[in-house]
């Protein structure tokens, strides 16, 4: 059990997410004065801003969790009040459980890989186009076609049980791999590296991405953004094609014979998507022995 507790640093992003979200919830509901709060996060920002390595990252852990819990505390405000926009309270709330809960899991079962990246807030300029992009189409589409965003519940419905069952199976995926999860390729096998091919990674061999992909595709179908729909699911679908067939490379690499059998039983569970074909073996690595056999996995 030893392996499933975080290191400081997650417990103190678990406790400042939730008493952020509570606080936010109160500080709604009384006459209390919001300049205590700002003071608050203002002096973690300071805090983060010394030359005190350790208080530093606390500091903006902390900071960075308040800021999402209180983004979590919106959603709900959002979904709980607003009669013609409850499905943005959901957006809003997925997109701050997502980024606090990937940097949660990686203190719990990765800790010697965690950093303020792990909460994946910068996770490329790619990605952070893509999100102003999808809010800058919700919002001029709600000023310009009310009826887009508000006559069609069933439709975001569809994305909000297409991003809660993303972020299942993406959480299910960290929780399993444990400290083999890393949010980056490997380039170099670890000692404690070992091929997991139970659970959800017996369905997919890629279920993490898989969570993402959904997840990421039925933000915008929450939405009922037509235009970054179409682009998330293009983007993602070129994302985890590049990310798949370089992965799998090292993979072979690392495991050998044991990934190709695991590869040609197990499908990448991401549509149309082969990672590293087994045929480009021998090319790739042209003195293995490796028995390629036919790939059975998509």
């Amino acid at each position: 059990m030893m392996d499933c507790i975080p290191v400081l640093e997650g417990k103190v992003a678990l406790v400042s997410y939730i008493a952020s979200i509570f606080s936010f919830l109160a500080l709604d509901a009384s006459s209390y004065n919001p300049w205590v709060a700002a003071l608050f996060l203002l002096l973690l920002l300071l805090l983060g801003l010394l030359p005190l390595p350790q208080l530093r990252q606390v500091a903006m852990v902390t900071l960075i969790s308040c800021g999402l819990g209180l983004l979590f505390g919106v959603g709900l405000l959002l979904l709980a009040r607003s009669e013609t926009l409850p499905f943005l309270g959901i957006y809003v709330m997925a997109l701050s459980f997502f980024h606090f809960s990937e940097y949660f899991l990686t203190a719990t079962y990765n800790p010697t890989s965690l950093t303020l990246h792990s909460f994946l807030l910068d996770h490329s300029p790619e990605y952070a186009v893509a999100a102003l992009a999808s809010w800058l189409e919700f919002g001029v589409e709600l000023w310009l076609f009310p009826g887009l965003k508000t006559s069609h519940p069933y439709f975001s419905l569809l994305g909000a049980l297409m991003v809660a069952g993303g972020e299942l199976l993406r959480k299910l995926a960290m929780t399993q791999a444990k400290s083999n999860f890393t949010h980056t390729v490997m380039y170099e096998k670890r000692v404690s590296h070992t091929l997991v091919t139970s659970g959800v990674y017996g369905w997919f061999r890629h279920p993490s991405y898989v969570g993402w992909f959904w997840w990421s595709v039925g933000t915008q179908v929450l939405l009922c953004n037509p235009v970054c729909l179409v682009a998330y699911a293009l983007a993602s679908w070129k994302f985890f094609s590049e990310r798949t067939y370089n992965e799998e490379q090292y993979l072979i690499h690392f495991f050998g014979q044991e990934y190709v059998y695991y590869k040609r039983r197990v499908w990448s569970g991401l549509p149309f998507i082969r990672g590293f074909p087994l045929e480009e073996i021998k090319v790739m690595f042209p003195a293995s022995d490796l028995d390629v056999g036919s790939e059975g996995g998509k």
